[in-house]
């Protein structure tokens, strides 16, 4: 199949308008005798005349009037895909899928749709447990936001920070280690310990550093869910280390306690972020929800101190 310059429809379309060779050169721009070679090549494009002198005029032929009824609808479909996207929230229609902790969606994720509900009535949100296995197949999945911890933004993707905090040691509120002063290390590794595997990597350098000494622990139960295991240990012995806001605010619910990790100053600071891939970078619905988002979890009672005072631009 003959492929053909497009510019020339244009062209064409201006001449059947004016029906005149030089008025059709200073609205396009170019030369007459442009505008003269271009018609010749719409003429082969169509094998038709398109346009017959008649005295001081040029008429359209039959085939030309039919062009023209179909150039007229054809380049303005065509010009409107290089006008500026326009973003009106309460008219946005479609659906948000952000992955994280349980605790995300259990605590911050029912402020997000509270106020999507005023703001973007018509938009749905879905929500996935996040695994860090992930990463690598983000640009495939169907997920516009990811909340997680990690020491720095992942190459190939884009975020912004959270806040940070540092993790702690919990166990029930009675139990043997809660009322000493510190938390010894042959303390914190003669119990049984909890992990919490959903979301980000919460304490896999608990492993590393005991490693590095030739130590370990004993986790005895990995779920995917901070709540099962704080209702775990609140019904036995063991330990769980999780990040220190998380233990604040859930001592508000569970009968629990915390104590600073028996570990050198070199326990690695949890830094906290909203990422996602750069695809969606330039979209305007994406743009929206990623300052909602931000302003929330930076907020929230249920999040953690900020990092800095990185000013987010007004939403509302």
């Amino acid at each position: 199949m003959k492929s053909h310059n497009l510019n020339l429809l244009r062209t064409l379309q201006v001449l059947l308008d004016e029906c005149h060779v030089s008025r059709t050169a200073e609205r396009l721009h170019i030369t007459q005798s442009a505008v003269s070679r271009q018609l010749t090549q719409l003429r082969e494009v169509f094998n038709d005349t398109l346009l017959i002198r008649e005295g001081n005029r040029l008429l359209l032929t039959p085939r030309a009037e039919a062009l023209k009824l179909q150039l007229d609808s054809l380049l303005s479909e065509c010009n409107s895909l290089f006008e500026p996207v326009t973003f009106q929230p309460e008219q946005w229609q479609g659906k948000v899928v952000l992955s994280s902790s349980d605790y995300v969606a259990q605590y911050i994720l029912p402020e997000v749709v509270e106020h999507l509900r005023e703001h973007a009535p018509l938009v749905s949100v879905a929500y996935q447990l996040w695994s860090p296995k992930q990463f690598a197949q983000l640009a495939d999945l169907d997920i516009q936001f990811v909340s997680t911890m990690l020491p720095a933004i992942p190459d190939g993707l884009c975020g912004e920070p959270i806040g940070a905090d540092y993790p702690v040691c919990v166990m029930r509120s009675d139990h043997p280690l809660a009322m000493v002063d510190s938390l010894q290390l042959n303390d914190f590794l003669y119990y049984d310990h909890a992990s919490v595997t959903g979301g980000g990597d919460k304490d896999s350098f608990v492993d590393q550093c005991l490693a590095e000494q030739g130590l370990s622990r004993r986790v005895k139960l990995s779920v995917p869910f901070f709540t099962s295991a704080l209702n775990t240990i609140c019904r036995s012995d063991m330990l769980l280390v999780i990040p220190e806001h998380i233990a604040v605010n859930m001592k508000q619910l569970f009968s629990i306690t915390y104590l600073p990790l028996p570990f050198p100053i070199s326990v690695p600071e949890h830094k906290y972020w909203l990422l996602w891939h750069p695809k969606y970078n330039n979209e305007p619905s994406h743009q929206w929800m990623r300052i909602l988002l931000l302003t929330i979890m930076r907020s929230s009672m249920y999040s953690m101190p900020m990092i800095n005072n990185h000013e987010v631009d007004e939403l509302f």
